[in-house]
């Protein structure tokens, strides 16, 4: 089996359950204007591509809403208030993450999180244990393009080919093959396996111990 010397995390979904401060976020911002407020099985169906992509689709009219960017600031200016409330680790994470700082694994977040967020997280959950955290912000496109996953490796100084990228969604899988990268999908995430199933990733992991074999 083909080792790898680095890896890339997608973070919500993967990493981190962070659906219900989501969804509480969201339906902050929506009561906040008067909208009508969403479960969390309806918020989980809407994320993946970002807080922007992600308000859209839970205001009413969207973008040509008035107001929306308003809800936008309400959302953000909640979440980073209430950004670990409910959100924790999925069960095996943080062993995982041990197991390959303990291989001298090198370690980054690749995500459409805007980039506060994602640093918060990463602080809260995983300090500088993963080296490098890239969210949406400062010039990037947001995945399914390749600008975070090939900034990420710059930063780690780790090559393609010997890099494993870890998502849960048809967005991480879109992301890895344009990149030409190996990928793991995860099964604990928010996407469903019949989703997961239409991709060709190396597997789909049950456990994040699966994930371990792929490093030395």
């Amino acid at each position: 089996m083909k080792k790898y010397e680095a890896i890339l995390f997608d973070l919500d979904g993967t990493l981190l359950n962070t659906i219900g401060d989501l969804t509480e976020a969201v339906n902050h911002a929506q009561r906040a204007f008067g909208y009508p407020t969403h479960t969390v099985e309806e918020v989980t169906a809407m994320v993946g591509n970002g807080i922007r992509k992600l308000l859209e689709r839970a205001t009413p009219e969207g973008e040509n809403n008035p107001n929306f960017d308003d809800v936008l600031h309400s959302f953000v200016e909640y979440y980073i208030a209430h950004v670990a409330v409910k959100t924790d680790y999925y069960p095996g994470i943080p062993e995982l993450v041990e197991q390959l700082q303990q291989r001298g694994v090198k370690m980054a977040i690749v995500s459409n999180k805007f980039q506060a967020g994602c640093e918060e997280l990463r602080e809260r959950f995983f300090g500088q244990t993963i080296q490098t955290v890239l969210g949406d912000g400062e010039g990037r496109r947001r995945k399914p393009s390749t600008d975070a996953p090939f900034q990420a490796m710059r930063e780690l100084d780790a090559k393609p080919y010997k890099t494993l990228y870890v998502g849960d969604s048809d967005v991480d899988a879109q992301t890895a093959e344009n990149a030409g990268m190996d990928y793991v999908l995860v099964s604990w995430g928010f996407s469903s396996r019949e989703d997961l199933e239409k991709w060709s990733p190396l597997e789909i992991a049950e456990s994040p111990e699966d994930i371990l074999k792929y490093f030395s």
